[in-house]
């Protein structure tokens, strides 16, 4: 398995100097992008297949342990604030409660299957199992029930022809190879999944209407930077100015209700 391979490049890795070790790994993630770059096909599909989920109703869950449990924690919790999704719509389920990972829970069959059983997964739903192995029990299961429910399966690995990617409809195996310390897949293989993640998530935003041109227009401004961000937002887009772009703001507003307001008005 290439993951758990050892890297010719480091076997000197205890011995090499500070710089030496970081120019490795730097090269090494390098290898990454490139692993990356040979699954657009498959992102792109992902990411069709994500949107439409979340157009018709449905609601997506991610599945992963370890590393790729705390990747799947991260991007599902970026969807709310960054495009005012339902904090039910994208979900994620890592296998260690309280992301402890000195836990075997990832080696419970069937705990996915129960937390989806749970939310009611079902048809209409898609699940996506992430783990740099493809092989994790806890995700392969989860994706074995959420097939038998009748849900899309997708699959975000870093070794091809893997287990996970048997079980999914869409199957996204990064080559990532060898760690620079060996087995350790917090480092290239956990970088190219939360790149997948990042680009699955928000090619869906977007194209599910949530961006106009690059700009967030759909965050929820919940800060005074983020407040800032959607006045600059209103803005730019409409030729408002800040007064008025803070008072739509003000009465509750978001910055796509405040844009398209302002351009109506100004027809």
């Amino acid at each position: 398995m290439g993951t758990e391979s050892r890297n010719p490049r480091s076997m000197g890795l205890s011995d090499m100097g500070t710089k030496e070790i970081l120019r490795l790994m730097n090269e090494e993630n390098e290898n990454a992008v490139r692993a990356v770059e040979a699954c657009l096909p498959e992102i792109a599909a992902l990411s069709d297949l994500y949107a439409e989920v979340l157009r018709a109703g449905g609601r997506v869950f991610y599945l992963g342990a370890g590393t790729s449990g705390g990747l799947a924690l991260l991007d599902a919790a970026e969807m709310p604030p960054t495009f005012s999704l339902a904090e039910d719509v994208v979900i994620a389920l890592p296998a260690e409660k309280d992301m402890r990972f000195l836990t075997a829970d990832e080696d419970d069959p069937a705990l996915a299957a129960r937390r989806l059983a749970e939310r009611g997964c079902s048809a209409g739903d898609l699940v996506i199992g992430i783990a740099a192995s493809g092989s994790t029990p806890y995700v392969a299961e989860g994706l074995r029930y959420a097939r038998s429910a009748g849900a899309k399966t997708a699959a975000v690995a870093c070794n091809p022809g893997s287990l996970i990617g048997q079980l999914a409809d869409v199957a996204i195996e990064a080559d990532t190879g060898p760690e620079v310390l060996t087995g350790s897949t917090r480092l290239k293989a956990g970088n190219a999944q939360k790149m997948i993640l990042n680009m699955i998530s928000t090619a869906a935003m977007v194209k599910l209407g949530k961006v106009r041109s690059n700009l967030m227009v759909d965050m929820r401004p919940t800060n005074a930077k983020l407040v800032r961000r959607a006045c600059s937002m209103i803005v730019e887009l409409t030729g408002c100015s800040e007064a008025e772009a803070e008072a739509a703001l003000a009465s509750g507003e978001s910055v796509s209700q405040a844009v398209d307001r302002l351009l109506a008005e100004r027809e």
